[in-house]
């Protein structure tokens, strides 16, 4: 939210500098997250001065041209080649000098140089409104008053305005701090805190009075629940035209496009004091009535943005009195009652709409506007008659306009103050320190908190209507400690703990295992359990009929629960990959949610992510990209560490893999892991090979329950490794020698393992090389020469025989 520090001096007239006042305004809860200097024209007119035409003649290259002499009070003329047709001599006219930036209208800056034009030099530029920023006028230059002095700085002519807007980042609970008005009252009582008492300047609505009751609007709204209280007034005799200077300032300064008086006045008073307003073209509203109402589903609506929309049956609709829709209440007004340059008479609308429906509708149709952060947030419902009398006052100084009606002003039951009361020992207790009561009750005061009774213990509150976020006696803690200041809270050096064992097996399942990845170089990750729905098309394992959809969803990106922990994964990959950091190592502990028919489900998993080199790429280290085989040996490290051995592999039947395996133990599986699909990795905009495994958690944990991990000593006698390279047909898997050797050899066998394959010249047609390594060793006595060549012998014989194996 930007907030103009020169408007917020309308309220408060401080003299503190902006850095300071960001400081203190931060340490009240509105947290400055930047202060931007802005000028209501860019550049300030620095470099543009007046100057006086002393002569003007034909240029003698260019039909369209003029060469004029110029005088511009620092010395010596200047000639300039000027194209405007009203250029003439004796004129005052706006010059911008050598080495001049002037701004066109996208604010892309040019710098004005000595040259030439079709052979005649030109040392600057006479100046149109618009080369100025001054107006949109382009037909000619600006002759400007002939009084004024030669060499006059233009920025002392025109009212340039420097203002500093602050950029702050307000909590949702702020509701009371969405306008310079809501700012200004809480700076105040910072200020008191700090002995500097201002008085907070509210402007005056005492003159507001009708004109003329000629023109009449009836109001009626259909269920107060949705809208609690509306007010109207109609204008008259009004004309559409451009705002005063200082008001487009003030809506420039935070970043809002002047549009005519009308429109400028209610943004305005909404930026000014928090009430939105919205002015109706009075001559489009048919049967002088307003109807507050809802819809049928489906109804077509234009908004103002020229998007037809299908409403709801919960919109919440202004009508007028054949039920035709004019504004979608709250959130955005519509195309055929809106205000133009036609417009001659006014309904103006000040109103609270219930801040739930009106959530709900600029979800519903993807709108954000001004209006509706405010009523989605809640307003001041006291404020809604004073707005549109502030309104209508200024719109009848710069419009022209005559007030002709009473303010409608539907509210039948009026919201009450809300009663609290406060204990000041709860404050001590939640503050940690004794606030003396006078201070206590001086910072209510200033906050406009009212005590209506005081006994030894506390105090009996009333708390003002546009403190919507303040409900509870903590409220009122945390409100006397923001204004007296966090800073000032003392806390000791000394922490006093006791030491606590955890005894939760599944954190400390957990801690073992993701200390053992955190050690093979993973990161841990944590994602959002919330995702766009879109991604369950990625993948036919994943019906989008179990989603678990969000009622409120914050955003289309955020609509529904995970079904799999795959796609926020590759979300992340795709965010580092995108900053060059392409060897990653991820694992993330996170839950998915089913809904089946009408109960839910939640499962936990542990995920891994590999993609890039192993390690980092240096001088005496080549490239050794992660592959399938080193990401199934961290699954099996890790079911190992578990105590979970003897598990065994099958083709995967997941469908966002190209190639991958199930690790299981019988039927149940345990591990689903592989290389992701191409197509699914471009959805991220990857282009590189990601290893993704999925441990079913839950299932885990249940095995886990039984599993010790035996430890055994470092062996005494020495083993003995022996290879054979063994000529195979091209069906046969390592898993089938694998087994066969342990089937041959159970006692002295350790280890079998495959060091080398070899496919291609030199081999029969449907075979295959696989070079193999044995190890053997004996735990009481070393091995001898003899006990070794039998076992090797035993094991040669039987891949003859049962694989048809060749020793090469």
């Amino acid at each position: 939210m930007k907030i103009s520090y020169n408007w917020l001096k309308q309220f408060l007239q401080t003299d503190w500098d902006a850095t300071k006042t960001g400081e203190l305004l931060t340490d009240l809860g509105l947290e400055v997250e930047g202060i931007e200097t802005k000028e209501s024209i860019k550049g300030s007119l620095k470099g543009i001065v007046v100057g006086k035409v002393l002569n003007c003649i034909q240029h003698p290259n260019a039909d369209r041209l003029k060469v004029t002499t110029v005088d511009l009070g620092s010395g010596e003329p200047v000639q300039i080649v000027c194209g405007a047709p009203n250029v003439a001599a004796g004129q005052k006219v706006p010059v911008a000098t050598i080495g001049t930036t002037l701004y066109d209208d996208k604010g892309e800056g040019f710098k004005i140089k000595k040259g030439k034009i079709r052979g005649e030099e030109s040392h600057g530029m006479i100046c149109a409104e618009d080369e100025l920023g001054l107006g949109k006028g382009h037909d000619g230059i600006m002759v400007l008053d002939e009084t004024l002095e030669v060499g006059t700085p233009a920025a002392e002519v025109f009212n340039i305005e420097t203002d500093e807007v602050f950029e702050i980042g307000l909590t949702p609970n702020r509701s009371d701090a969405m306008s310079h008005f809501g700012v200004a009252r809480d700076l105040k009582a910072g200020l008191i805190q700090k002995d500097v008492k201002l008085e907070l300047i509210s402007p005056s609505v005492s003159d507001f009075h009708v004109d003329e009751r000629t023109l009449r609007f009836d109001v009626e709204v259909d269920n107060k629940e949705q809208a609690p209280r509306y007010c109207g007034i109609t204008i008259t005799d009004i004309e559409v035209k451009d705002s005063p200077e200082w008001i487009q300032n003030r809506l420039k300064a935070i970043g809002i496009t002047p549009k005519n008086n009308i429109v400028d006045i209610t943004n305005y008073v909404l930026h000014e004091v928090g009430q939105p307003l919205h002015a109706f073209d009075a001559q489009k509203i048919k049967g002088n009535k307003i109807l507050v109402k809802t819809l049928e589903e489906g109804t077509k609506f234009t908004t103002l943005d020229e998007v037809e929309r299908e409403l709801s049956a919960e919109d919440i609709m202004i009508c007028d009195a054949d039920s035709n829709p004019l504004c979608i209440a709250g959130v955005f007004g519509g195309l055929k009652s809106g205000v133009t340059e036609n417009t001659t008479s006014i309904f103006l609308e000040s109103a609270y709409f219930n801040p739930v429906s009106v959530r709900k509708t600029a979800k519903r149709h993807a709108l954000n506007t001004d209006a509706s952060f405010r009523f989605e947030r809640g307003i001041d419902i006291n404020m809604t008659e004073y707005a549109i009398k502030r309104a209508a006052l200024l719109i009848e100084e710069y419009a022209g306009g005559k007030l002709s009606s009473d303010v409608s002003d539907f509210y039948p039951e009026k919201l009450e103050d809300f009663q609290v009361f406060f204990s000041y020992e709860s404050a001590y207790r939640l503050i940690g320190q004794e606030i003396p009561k006078d201070t206590i009750k001086n910072i209510l005061a200033s906050l406009e908190i009212k005590i209506n009774s005081e006994t030894a213990g506390g105090l009996g509150l009333t708390i003002p209507s546009y403190r919507t976020d303040v409900q509870r006696e903590a409220d009122i803690i945390e409100e006397i400690l923001r204004v007296y200041g966090y800073n000032n809270i003392e806390f000791s050096h000394k922490l006093n703990t006791s030491i606590s064992f955890d005894s939760n097996k599944e954190t400390k399942i957990e801690n073992i295992v993701a200390n053992q990845l955190s050690a093979l170089g993973f990161n841990e990750t944590m994602a959002n359990s919330l995702t766009k729905p879109e991604y369950a098309n990625l993948s036919e394992n994943i019906n989008e009929e179990a989603n678990v959809e969000m009622l409120n969803p914050l955003s289309n990106d955020l609509k529904v629960m995970r079904q799999s922990l795959l796609f926020s994964g590759l979300e992340s990959v795709s965010y580092n990959i995108n900053r060059k950091n392409n060897s990653l190592k991820f694992y993330e502990f996170g839950k998915t949610y089913h809904k089946y028919s009408e109960k839910y489900q939640e499962d936990k998993h542990l995920t891994l992510f590999v993609t890039g080199n192993r390690t980092k790429e240096s001088w005496n280290v080549a490239a050794n990209p992660s592959d399938f085989f080193y990401t199934k040996g961290i699954i099996t490290s890790v079911l190992s560490r578990l105590g979970i051995d003897k598990v065994k592999t099958s083709p995967s039947k997941q469908d966002i893999f190209s190639e991958g395996i199930s690790f299981g133990l019988g039927k149940i599986k345990l591990v689903e892991f592989g290389v992701v699909k191409s197509s699914i990795l471009k959805e991220f905009g990857i282009k590189q090979e990601v290893l993704f495994a999925d441990f079913n958690w839950d299932t885990i944990l249940k095995l886990t329950g039984n599993k010790k991990i035996k430890v055994s000593e470092i062996q005494k006698f020495p083993a003995v490794k022996r290879d054979l390279a063994l000529l195979l047909d091209t069906k046969t898997e390592f898993k089938e020698v694998y087994n066969l050797a342990f089937q041959s050899e159970k006692k002295l066998l350790k280890e079998v393992d495959l060091f080398d394959v070899y496919e291609g010249d030199n081999l029969p047609e449907g075979k295959k090389s696989y070079a193999v390594s044995f190890l053997l060793q004996d735990e009481t006595k070393t091995l001898a020469d003899k006990q070794i060549d039998k076992i090797m012998q035993k094991l040669q014989q039987s891949f003859e025989k049962n694989l048809e194996a060749v020793l090469r």
